[in-house]
C-alpha cells in the first residue's frame, strides 16, 4: 500500500490528517481527502492516459482521455477532476474506455497532422504520444490531411522573436490559454469560434508580437503538440542533456533546466521543483540567454597605459602581473588606503567573497563597496535596527496566505515577473490590494485585477504617507497590544510620537497628494482585514529617506502584528540575482560577512586567524567617499567586478571625473561597458551559463549555480582574483567554488550549515541555516526577533532638497520595464530590444500639452546637473508633475540627470526624485550629437 502525502487537488494536507484508502485496478492506495483519482491512480503505479491535464494547471477535464470506471458511479467520469472518495473502487482500463479513447483520439488527430515530423524531430508531441497508448492504428474521419475540411492550411505566426505559432497543428485543448491564466495571470490568450472552428488567438485580429501576451513562455511550455515551439529548438533540433542552474536576472532567482544538444545551449525549460519560480518563468529568463554567446563578449584580457590608448590583448599571466604590479606601486606612493573595489551583484556569493577577502586581506583596508550601495542598502539598515536581521522576512509562496498585500514603490509585473505572477493569482483568489506608488502601475488596474486603494502619492513623500497610515492605526485602537507587548519594545515612545497631529492624515493630505479620506481607509484595511504582507522596492529606498521609510514599515509591521508567521511580513523585492548575497558576504565598508560589524574583535579574530593577516578595524570608503576621493587624489586605484557603475551610478559627470582621475582602473566584466571606458585593465569575466556557485535571492533561497558549459575565458572569477592576490604576495588558492563556501559557513553562522552537498540534496536553502534551523528558515521572526523584540524606532519626516522650481518644475522619477534589465548589458543584447528599442519619457497629457509637446517628439530633459534628449509618451498612468523614464539604454543616459542626493543613513542615491524641465527640442536632429556627447564622456 502506497500514501500519498501532496494532493494536486483542492487543500494540501495538513500534518496529522486522516487519509482516504481506495483501490485503483486492484491496488489500494491512501491519498489526503481532496486528491483527485487521477492523482491517486499515479500512486497507484498506473498512468492515466491524458492531453488537458497538467502538473502546474486546475483540472479541467474536457480531453476526456483520462476517463474512468468508478463503482456506484454512473458514466465515465474524468479523473482529473473527480475527486477521491472512501472505499472507491477504479478502474482505468478496459475494452470500454479503450474504446470511447480511440474515438476521442480520432477527432483530434482529424485536425492533426498525424505524421507530424516537426512533433517527431523538434519537440514532444503528447497527442501522438497518446494515439500510441489508446492503440489508434487508423483515423476514419481524414487524418488531418483535407485542408479545405479543417485549419491544416493555417499560416504561423513568427512575429513572437522566440517562438512560433503553428496553427495548423494546434488541438484547441486550451492549455496554452489556462497557462495564460492560471500561471501568468495576462489572459492574453483565448479560444475562438466552435467545433471545427476553434482556435486559439492572441487578441482580436493581431499577432502574438502585438498582442498582451509577455512571452513567459507558459503557453510554450504547456503546449502538448508542436503548435508553440520555441525557435531554437526548431533551429538546433530537441535538446540531449540539461544541467539545472539558476537565472541571473532579478532577485526572483528562478531555477532553470539549462538544455543542450551536445554542447550547444537550445533552451531554458523552467525547472518544476524550483524553488522560488516552481516551473514558471519570464520573458528574460526564458529566452534572453543570447548574450552569453555575443560576439561583443570580450574573451581574452587587454590592457593599456592610458585610457587615450588603444587596447592590447595579453595573456592571463600579464595581466594579472600588470595589475598586481601597479596596485603595489600606488599603495606604496599614496598609501595603504588608495584603493578598493566594488563588488557586483551579478556574480556568484562565492566570487564575491573572494574580492573583499582580498581587499581585507590583501589590500589591508576595508574600501569595499557594493552596487546594493545604490538600490537596497536603506533595507539592511532599517530592518537590522528594527528586526535585528538586514533581509526580508517571508519567503515567496507566503504571499499565498496573504489577505491584504500593500505594495509600496514597486512594480513587480515589470521587475519581479514571476513573483509579480504569483501575487497576481493570489489577488484574483480574493486578496484586497494597496498599492502606493506615484505611477499607475499593472497591478493598480489589469484583466480580472483592480486594487482597492492606490496612494498616488508625491514622489518624496513616503515617509509621510507611512506614518499617517501608523497615525491611522494607533488613534483608531487598531494596534495589537498583545503581540507589541509580548515581541517589541520602545513601543510607547512610538506610540507618543506617530499619534501626534501633524501626522494625521488631514495633516498631510495636500503634501503627499493623496486624500484623508483614502489614507484612512487604506490604514483600515492593512490593519484589520487579515494577514497583511508589505511588499516594497526600489522606491522606498532610493531616496533621501529610503532608511527612514523602511523602518516605518516594519513600525507598522509590528503595530498591527503583521510579522512572524506565513502571509505577512516586511518583503523587500531585491533588484538584482545576487544583490542579497553579495551583501551576505561581506561587501559593505564597515560589515563582514554576515553582516558583522569590522569594530567586532571577535569576530575580526575569526578571519585573522583562518587568513593569517591582521585586519583595519575601520570601516572604508563607501562608493560616493571612494568616487570624491578620486577627484580630490586620495583614492587612486579600483576593482570593478562585474557592475557598470558609469551607466548605473547617479551624477554622471561627477562618476566620469572621477574614474577619469584614478591612476589604474581594472574592470572585470563580460564586454567593453561604459565604465571599461575609462579602464586600463579589462579582465573577462563568465556568463551565470559558465559559472559554478551559489546565488541568494530576495527571500533569502540560496541556489546553486551550476555551469552548463566551459569558461570560455578559461578562468573562473574567482581563481583570477585569488591570481592578483597571490601576484601581490598573499598566498590565496581555492580548488574550487565548494571549497570557498565551505570557508563561508565556516565563519559565517548564518551559513553555517550550507555546503554545495547540502544544496545539492535539499535543492536550496534559505538562510539562517545553523544548528537552529538545520533545514533553512523560510519564515523569520517567528517566535521573537533576531535582535530579542522588535524595536520601534521614531521615523521624523523630512523633505527632501530636491524639489519642483520654476525652473524645473516637474519631477522626474525611475523606473524599469519588463524586457529589459538593469543597464541593459545583458538584455540589450539579445532579441528583448524588440519591445524596446530605447528609453522614451513618459509625461502627462497636461504636462505635454502646455510645452506643445506630441506623443513622439523629441524632448530635451534637463536638470540641474545635467541634460539628455528622449522621445516623449504621453500617459495618464502617472500624476500631472510628474515624469518618469526607465535607465536601460547608456545612449539615454538618464543618470545624467540625477543629482547626487542620497539617503541620510545609506548614502543611497535618491533616483526617484529629481527636479526637472521637459522642453520640445526644435532640432531634432540635435538628439543624436546629445547622446554622442554623453556616450564619449563629452560636457554640454
Amino acid at each position: 500500500m502506497t500514501l500519498l502525502k501532496e494532493p494536486d487537488f483542492g487543500t494540501p494536507a495538513r500534518p496529522g490528517e486522516a487519509t482516504i484508502e481506495l483501490t485503483v485496478d486492484g491496488v489500494a492506495v491512501q491519498v489526503p481527502p481532496g486528491t483527485s483519482v487521477m492523482r491517486a491512480a499515479k500512486h497507484a503505479g498506473v498512468d492515466v492516459p491524458k492531453l488537458c491535464a497538467t502538473d502546474n494547471l486546475e483540472a479541467f477535464g474536457s480531453c476526456r482521455l483520462c476517463i474512468v470506471e468508478i463503482d456506484g458511479m454512473r458514466g465515465t467520469p474524468a479523473s482529473c477532476t473527480t475527486p477521491v472518495a472512501p472505499g472507491m473502487n477504479v478502474r482505468t482500463q478496459n475494452e470500454k474506455l479503450g474504446k470511447l479513447r480511440r474515438g476521442v483520439m480520432e477527432l483530434y488527430i482529424s485536425d492533426h497532422p498525424l505524421d507530424c515530423l516537426t512533433c517527431s524531430a523538434n519537440g514532444d508531441c503528447e497527442l501522438q504520444d497518446m494515439a500510441g497508448v489508446t492503440g489508434l492504428r487508423e483515423v476514419r474521419y481524414g487524418s488531418g490531411v483535407d485542408a479545405g475540411a479543417n485549419h491544416m492550411a493555417a499560416p504561423t505566426d513568427s512575429s513572437n522573436p522566440y517562438f512560433d505559432f503553428e496553427a495548423s497543428k494546434c488541438i484547441a485543448c486550451s492549455r496554452c490559454v489556462r497557462a495564460c491564466d492560471e500561471v501568468q495571470g495576462t489572459l492574453a490568450l483565448t479560444i475562438e469560434g466552435r467545433g471545427f472552428d476553434s482556435k486559439v488567438a492572441a487578441g482580436a485580429g493581431v499577432s502574438f508580437f502585438e498582442s498582451d501576451c509577455v512571452s513567459c513562455g507558459a503557453c510554450v511550455q504547456a503546449c502538448p503538440t508542436a503548435t508553440l515551439q520555441e525557435k531554437s529548438v526548431i533551429e538546433l533540433g530537441m535538446p540531449t542533456r540539461s544541467v539545472i542552474t539558476t537565472c541571473a536576472y532579478c532577485g526572483v532567482g528562478c531555477s532553470f533546466k539549462a538544455e543542450l544538444r551536445g554542447d550547444e545551449l537550445v533552451r531554458m525549460v523552467p525547472y518544476k521543483n524550483g524553488g522560488a519560480n516552481e516551473g514558471h518563468s519570464c520573458v528574460k529568463g526564458r529566452f534572453a540567454f543570447g548574450y552569453a554567446s555575443h560576439p561583443d563578449r570580450v574573451l581574452e584580457p587587454m590592457v593599456r597605459d592610458s585610457i587615450a590608448d588603444e587596447w592590447r590583448k595579453v595573456s592571463w599571466e600579464e595581466a594579472i602581473s600588470f595589475t598586481a604590479r601597479r596596485l603595489r606601486e600606488i599603495q606604496a606612493q599614496y598609501g595603504q588606503g588608495s584603493i578598493g573595489a566594488i563588488t557586483s551583484s551579478r556574480t556568484t556569493n562565492e566570487e564575491v567573497y573572494t574580492v573583499q577577502k582580498m581587499v581585507r586581506a590583501v589590500f589591508g583596508n576595508n574600501n569595499v563597496d557594493t552596487c546594493a550601495r545604490v538600490c537596497h542598502s536603506p533595507t539592511g539598515y532599517g530592518l537590522k535596527q528594527t528586526f535585528g536581521e538586514s533581509a526580508g522576512t517571508q519567503d515567496f509562496k507566503s504571499v499565498d496566505e496573504a489577505d491584504v498585500i500593500l505594495v509600496i514603490g514597486a512594480n513587480p509585473t515589470d521587475a519581479h515577473p514571476v513573483f509579480g505572477s504569483r501575487m497576481k493569482q493570489r489577488i484574483r483568489k480574493g486578496a484586497k490590494l494597496i498599492v502606493i506608488d506615484p505611477r499607475r502601475t499593472d497591478l493598480v488596474r489589469s484583466p480580472h485585477i483592480e486594487a482597492a486603494y492606490h496612494l498616488e502619492l508625491r514622489p518624496g513623500t513616503n515617509v509621510a504617507i507611512i506614518n499617517a497610515i501608523a497615525h491611522v492605526v494607533v488613534t483608531e485602537g487598531l494596534v495589537d497590544r498583545e503581540f507589541v507587548a509580548s515581541r517589541c519594545e520602545d513601543f510607547e515612545a512610538w506610540e507618543e510620537f506617530i499619534a501626534r497631529p501633524e501626522h494625521a492624515p488631514e495633516a498631510v493630505d495636500e503634501l503627499t497628494g493623496v486624500s484623508a479620506e483614502k489614507i484612512r481607509a487604506a490604514a483600515r484595511l492593512y490593519a484589520t482585514g487579515g494577514n497583511g504582507a508589505i511588499y516594497y522596492g526600489l522606491g522606498v529606498t532610493e531616496h533621501s529617506q529610503g532608511s527612514t521609510m523602511v523602518m516605518g514599515m516594519a513600525n507598522l509591521a509590528m503595530a498591527t502584528g503583521n510579522i512572524g508567521r506565513r502571509g505577512v511580513g516586511v518583503n523587500p523585492l531585491r533588484g538584482q540575482n545576487n544583490v542579497q548575497g553579495s551583501c551576505d558576504m561581506g561587501s559593505f565598508p564597515h560589515e563582514l560577512p554576515g553582516y558583522r560589524h569590522v569594530s567586532d574583535d571577535g569576530v575580526r579574530e575569526v578571519y585573522e586567524q583562518l587568513w593569517g593577516t591582521p585586519l583595519l578595524n575601520e570601516p572604508g570608503l563607501r562608493i560616493p567617499n571612494m568616487f570624491d576621493a578620486a577627484i580630490d587624489g586620495s583614492f587612486r586605484a579600483l576593482f570593478v567586478q562585474g557592475e557598470d557603475i558609469a551607466q548605473s551610478d547617479p551624477n554622471t559627470q561627477h562618476v566620469f571625473a572621477a574614474l577619469g582621475a584614478l591612476e589604474l582602473l581594472v574592470v572585470q566584466d563580460l564586454f567593453v561597458n561604459e565604465t571599461a571606458k575609462f579602464a586600463h585593465v579589462l579582465l573577462p569575466g563568465t556568463s551565470f551559463l559558465e559559472k559554478d556557485g551559489t546565488f541568494t535571492n530576495a527571500e533569502r533561497r540560496i541556489n546553486r549555480v551550476r555551469p552548463v558549459m566551459a569558461p570560455q575565458t578559461g578562468k573562473q572569477e574567482w581563481e583570477i582574483i585569488c591570481e592578483i592576490a597571490q601576484a601581490m604576495g598573499y598566498p590565496m588558492h581555492y580548488d574550487s567554488a565548494a571549497q570557498i563556501m565551505d570557508e563561508i559557513a565556516l565563519t559565517t553562522p548564518t551559513f553555517m550549515g550550507v555546503s554545495f552537498k547540502a544544496l545539492d540534496e535539499a535543492g536550496s536553502i534559505q538562510w539562517p541555516c545553523n544548528v537552529e534551523h538545520p533545514d533553512g528558515t523560510p519564515i523569520m521572526h517567528e517566535e521573537e526577533f533576531t535582535r530579542g523584540k522588535g524595536r520601534f524606532m521614531e521615523t521624523v519626516y523630512v523633505p527632501t532638497s530636491e524639489r519642483s522650481t520654476r525652473k524645473y518644475p516637474l519631477i522626474l522619477t525611475t523606473g524599469r520595464i519588463l524586457s529589459q534589465y538593469n543597464v541593459g548589458a545583458q538584455t540589450r543584447r539579445t532579441a528583448n530590444v524588440a519591445w524596446h528599442p530605447e528609453d522614451i519619457l513618459e509625461l502627462h497629457p497636461h504636462d505635454a500639452e502646455v510645452r506643445g509637446i506630441e506623443d513622439g517628439d523629441t524632448v530635451a530633459l534637463s536638470s540641474r546637473v545635467g541634460r539628455t534628449t528622449l522621445h516623449a509618451k504621453l500617459s495618464d498612468r502617472i500624476p500631472v508633475g510628474v515624469c518618469y523614464t526607465t535607465f536601460h539604454h547608456p545612449v539615454t543616459g538618464a543618470n545624467v540627470i540625477t543629482t547626487d542626493n542620497s539617503d541620510w543613513a545609506t548614502n543611497c542615491p535618491e533616483y526617484k526624485v529629481t527636479a526637472v524641465q521637459v522642453d520640445l527640442l526644435a532640432e531634432p536632429a540635435a538628439h543624436a550629437a546629445t547622446q554622442e556627447a554623453l556616450v564619449t564622456g563629452g560636457t554640454r
